[in-house]
């Protein structure tokens, strides 16, 4: 189940504008590694996984870079990007070839820890390409935030591999709630 709150998991601030830059930040919106493509492959990999903890995780997790997709829409408007459209910076528009399709858990948990990387590497690209100290702190954020995703799918898939006993997957749960910052 699924529930709205309004108001962003993180402020967006934008200190000037840059369309440029806004439609950039469509590949984080609509591209081949974006926050729309994650959380469609972690809640496909839920229904299809075994074990309840990890399918709670993945679930989880979706649900939080269904979050990190409002924030990139903010920002791109913000910015005076383009119209938001399930397209990547070039204009190509998503293509389900992007989600992964595995049913073995393990492989299921290396896709999305891969997919994290790349997220990962991606935002630290595009930290680069922006002197706005408010997008600069945004995309620093999603970038930690793809880092601690990352490891609990490598855990998840660590624990399955050795055989882990079911209640010792209630920790990731914890983990992952554990994981967000204070302030």
């Amino acid at each position: 189940m699924f529930k709205y709150a309004n108001g962003l998991l993180y402020p967006v601030e934008v200190q000037m504008p840059d369309p440029n830059f806004g439609q950039i930040m469509l590949e984080h919106y609509g591209g081949k590694d974006s926050e729309f493509s994650a959380a469609t492959q972690y809640l496909n990999h839920s229904y299809n996984m075994p074990n309840p903890y990890v399918q709670e995780l993945l679930r989880l997790i979706a649900a939080e870079e269904l979050s990190h997709m409002e924030m990139v829409a903010v920002a791109i408007k913000k910015l005076g990007g383009p119209p938001l459209c399930y397209v990547d910076s070039q204009g190509i528009p998503w293509q389900l070839c992007y989600i992964d399709q595995s049913l073995d858990p393990v492989a299921m948990l290396q896709a999305d820890a891969e997919a994290e990387i790349r997220a990962r590497q991606l935002y630290d690209l595009h930290l680069t390409m922006t002197g706005d100290p408010g997008m600069q702190k945004m995309i620093s954020f999603l970038g930690a935030r793809e880092d601690v995703h990352r490891n609990l799918f490598e855990k998840a898939q660590n624990m399955i591999i050795q055989g882990a006993p079911p209640e010792q997957f209630k920790n990731l749960i914890r983990e992952f709630r554990m994981s967000f910052p204070t302030s």
